[in-house]
Parts: C-alpha cells; structure tokens; sequence
C-alpha cells in the first residue's frame, strides 16, 4: 500500500501548518501575561508548537463538548519541554499540560493533579500504568507511542526467499547471503550521531541493559557510581559483529535517515536500515517496494526487541482541584476521557503516522501494519524506551564515538569507546553545562522576556536598536516561530533555561538602516507575519532606553525572519552570521543577577 509520496514527507510540516491555519478555533487569542490561577470557565491549553498535531482532537472536541472553552498558550521556542518544566518549578503551567518526557517525578507529583481515581485509566495496559506511576499515583498519560526498530525492504526480502531472522546466528548467514548478491546487508544513519548511540544501546537492551542489574547501573553510571568499564565489554563484542557483518555500513554522504532509507532500501542497495524515525510511508514511491520493520536482534534470539517512545504526555494542573475551580476540572477531565477513547486517540494517528500506536490497551493493529510486531512487542514486554533522560548531555558525543567506530575512523573500537564513554560522563558530572551562571530576581512577563533578548542582541552585534517580535496564539492558529515566546522566570539561569526564551529559528540575525521616526511607526505597526492584517506585537529596545530621534539613522537589529519581505525590501535587510542563543547566554554571564527594569544596555 502506497501512502505518501516523497514530496509529500518531505513537506508534511508544510502542509500541517497550512491545515492548522485553516482550521476552527475554539477561542480568541491567548493572553501573553500568566496564566489564571483561580475560576473562570476557560481552561488554557499549551501549545508547546505542535497545535497542529493536535488539531483533529481539538475539532472532534468542539464537537463532542461545544460548551468547553479553550483558549490556546503558545510556545514555539528551542526547548519546548525544558520550558515546560521551567513553568512548572514557577506553577505557572497552563490547565492543561503537555510534554514529551517525565524529566521530574517530584515535581509532576507536587503540580499536577492524580489521574488515578479516574474511569478513563482503565483503557491502559497495566504495563503502560506501571511506567508512569510516581508513588501509586498517575500525573502524566501518554498520548500515543512511537515505535522504533530495523526498517528492510520487504519486497525485496520477499523475491529472494529470505526471513526475517530470529537470532544472530540467523541474521549473520542472512548477511553473508546478501553480499553474495552484492547488497549492503545494512546501512546507518550517522548525520545525527543520536542514531548510533542508540543503535549501540538498543542492542544493549536484548541483553543485560533492561535488567534490574542493568537499570541499576544506569542510574549509577548517570550519577558518577559507576564505570562502563568491566561492563560493556560484551555489548561492544556484539556490536563488533554487527559491524563486521555489514549491518552497520555509514554513508559516505552523510545523509540524513530519511534520504537514506529511500535511496539505499528503495533502490535495493541495501536490505536493512538502522534509523531512528517514525517515517510516513509504507511503501516507495519510485518502486512501490514495501517497508518492513523488524526488531534489534539479540543474539540466543529470546529478547528481540523494539524501542518506543511517548509521542506527547497529557496531564492536568493541580490548581484544578482547588475550591472553586470545580468547573474548570471537570471540563478538564471531559477532555482527557475524549482524548483516552479510541476515537479521540484516532485524531492522533492516520495513514501518515504508519509507526504510531494508541496507547490504549484496545488498540489493534492489522497484521500487514508496518508495526504489527512491534505492537505484539509491547504487550509481551519486548519493548522498551528510547534512552534519553539524563542522558542528554552526553548522548551526542558518545554517538559521535560510535560513529567514528563504524567508519573506521582515528583509530576507534569497542574497547576505546567504553573508556570515552567513561571519560565523557565524568567530564559531564564535574563540568556540566547545566551550571548556573545568572539569576533572575523575579518574573518577567513576555514582553520584558523580549526586551532582556533585545539587550542581549543589540549588545552583542553593536546595533542602535533592537526589533523583537512578541509571539501569541492568533485567530487561523497562526503561531510565529521568529519571535519570543518563552518568558524568564525568578531563579538560577542555565543553558537550558537561556536557550527555552529564544525562538526555534536561530544562527542568523539582520540589520537595517532607518531613521527613529520609521522605526517607531513600524513598532507601533507589528509583525505581520501572514499578511492578515492581524499583526503580532514588536517590542522597540534601544542602547540606554534611550528616545530615537526621528531624523537620525540608527542600525536596527532584528531576529532572523522576524520581519516581512516588504520591511526587508523597504531597509534593504543585512543579513549577519550570529547565535541569538550564545549572545543571551553571554550576555547574561556577564550580568550575573537580571530583573525586569535593571540591567541597562549602555
């Protein structure tokens, strides 16, 4: 079955934004201040800038529950689940609460309210429950799953008698089969080095890595109690023999996975591809091959497995369940029984999610799914998560040793990847990037976010003036990507917490030349990112908050995109090379303590 084109995948966020302007709102734009803490029959929703993901539910609830009112907080920032946990530490999440990891019990425990005690938690497996218990108590659900595994070429599999294999003894003949025919028995994905590291771990995990041994020396290992020496020394020989074989040939290219799925599976250079994403199709479009998926193969064949991970969690705020937000929670609890039906969950997935499963223990997969067998692996326990959490900090380089392995690169194998995995989380533990180097007095609200990033812009780059587009929720679910999203709250400042105020597009920035009299008159104007006359707001930031002179030029530094051609047809735009996010984190170094009406741009 042919679902998509390539075109199609490769401007699939295209075409759910534009889905996603089109589409009904539930109500008028989202406030950019906080979000209520008490009454009111409007519950806000985070967007976390997937609303488009969510839109079909956000339809079929109008529907179902016309009387329920939303109204819609958007965040289109770099680190959307960074600032989503940053609102929580402040208690300023919105009702309804949206994430893609648990990165703190604790702290789900203390701001979310317990979903245990209520009837649509029966549609779980026991096995889902169990996952995301925190003390006997449920705060986050999982919307859906995406399933990860080996893709092959089925078709092709099929015109040569092969099987899929059932242990390593299996695969290793197969692999000599397929270079008898010529064929690249598997390729990897390496432009991401994400992909290798969890190629490595995954293999990890049909042995000793999802053990209770194994789960212990993991949190052990993260918190510097432990050494992957004496350890991993039989996961690198398996690995070793993945490589030999062929299983884990690199692109010379470097192309990214999907590239590499359609050029070496659909042209049947290779049988296999390692590769961590959900793709969108089921077959090729050039060829009409089917894709298969099949698990990382452990080596007796007893614990074949496939990785998952949580497409969103849901939860709710605990300020619901306060006195007089009685109304407020029971629409919230209306919305998540909708969204945990089988026919809120069918919103989630489609003909172009083909590697994404319901969560729900009623949901049944057809046994020509590309992910029949994995889901079969999730209720027999032969699934597991994808390594992420605390892992992050040294996930990238550890995959880039991996890589550097595969490719037969500066001398790397099994054994000297163990000692720079062991050299790379001690570096981690005593100089993490996680250190606090500035502190917020207070709030801020978005707009003095926006201001703190003009500063910080300005200052970098020597401009006169900053223009900082302020983002919100318009009607058409537009969300502007460009513009400040993400507000500062009081406390310690990070990397994370510095680069969730900056808008996801980055590494650009640009200046133009016009007098004081049109800059004003354009921020009084806004962005009008759509052309609908529906502007979003500008905040004008000068050096020392001084008046412009209506007929002095100054340079004005804007956020890459954060202008309409028009302007940059009007100012003639110079585009400059430049991170917004290493000149806030700079900037903020130096200032050591920041609150809204301090720290003069001078």
């Amino acid at each position: 079955m042919k679902l998509l084109s390539w075109d199609t995948w490769k401007g699939s966020s295209r075409i759910l934004a534009i889905f996603a302007a089109a589409a009904f709102l539930l109500s008028a734009c989202a406030p950019t201040g906080g979000v209520s803490k008490q009454g009111g029959g409007t519950l806000t929703w985070g967007t976390a800038g997937n609303y488009a993901k969510h839109q079909k539910f956000v339809e079929l609830l109008k529907e179902k529950e016309p009387e329920i009112r939303l109204e819609f907080i958007s965040y289109t920032g770099s680190n959307a689940t960074g600032y989503g946990w940053t609102q929580m530490r402040a208690d300023d999440i919105p009702d309804i609460f949206i994430t893609t990891q648990i990165l703190d019990d604790d702290l789900a425990k203390e701001r979310l309210a317990d979903l245990s005690g209520y009837s649509f938690i029966n549609g779980f497996p026991t096995s889902v429950l169990d996952q995301v218990s925190i003390d006997g108590g449920i705060y986050l659900l999982p919307t859906s799953y995406s399933m990860y595994g080996i893709y092959y070429n089925k078709t092709l599999m099929k015109e040569k008698g092969w099987e899929v294999p059932s242990d390593f003894a299996e695969l290793e003949t197969l692999c000599a089969e397929i270079r008898k025919e010529g064929l690249i028995p598997g390729v990897i994905g390496t432009k991401l080095t994400g992909t290798p590291f969890s190629a490595v771990f995954n293999l990890a995990k049909t042995g000793w890595l999802t053990t209770p041994e194994g789960v212990r020396w993991e949190q052990d290992f993260l918190a510097g109690n432990a050494t992957a020496e004496s350890v991993w020394e039989g996961t690198m020989d398996y690995v070793g023999k993945y490589v030999s074989m062929g299983m884990f040939t690199t692109d010379p290219e470097d192309r990214n996975d999907a590239q590499l799925i359609l050029d070496y599976l659909g042209n049947r250079k290779a049988v296999f591809c390692t590769a961590v994403m959900p793709v969108n199709i089921t077959s090729f479009p050039e060829t009409g091959d089917e894709l298969g998926m099949m698990p990382y193969i452990g080596e007796d064949g007893s614990k074949n497995v496939y990785m998952y991970n949580p497409t969103y969690y849901f939860g709710i705020s605990k300020r619901l369940t306060e006195p007089g937000n009685e109304k407020k929670l029971e629409d919230a609890i209306r919305i998540l029984s909708l969204l945990y039906s089988q026919e809120g969950q069918n919103t989630l997935i489609d003909e172009s999610t083909p590697c994404i499963m319901s969560a729900l223990n009623s949901t049944m997969v057809s046994e020509d799914s590309l992910i029949y067998d994995a889901h079969q692996a999730l209720r027999q326990g032969r699934a597991f998560p994808m390594t992420y959490v605390g892992w992050d900090s040294v996930l990238a380089d550890m995959g880039q040793a991996f890589k550097e392995w595969f490719r037969g690169e500066n001398g790397m194998d099994g054994t000297a990847c163990i000692a720079r995995m062991d050299e790379l989380q001690q570096n981690a533990l005593n100089h993490s990037t996680q250190k606090d180097f500035c502190e917020s007095t207070e709030d801020f609200t978005l707009e003095e976010t926006g201001k703190l990033l003009g500063k910080a812009l300005g200052s970098a780059v020597g401009a006169d003036a900053v223009m900082v587009p302020i983002g919100g929720f318009h009607e058409g679910a537009i969300e502007l990507r460009s513009g400040v999203t993400g507000k500062l709250y009081a406390g310690k400042i990070n990397t994370d917490v510095a680069s969730s105020l900056c808008p996801s597009t980055d590494g650009k920035y640009t200046v133009m030349t016009m007098t004081g009299a049109q800059a004003k008159e354009l921020a009084q104007a806004g962005f009008d990112s759509e052309g609908d006359g529906n502007p979003f707001s500008y905040v004008l930031v000068t050096r020392g908050d001084r008046e412009l002179e209506d007929s002095q030029s100054y340079q004005v530094a804007f956020f890459i995109q954060g202008y309409t051609e028009e302007i940059a047809n009007t100012y003639d735009a110079r585009i400059c090379e430049g991170s917004l996010q290493n000149y806030l984190q700079t900037w903020l170094e130096e200032q050591k303590v920041v609150s809204p009406d301090g720290n003069p741009w001078e």
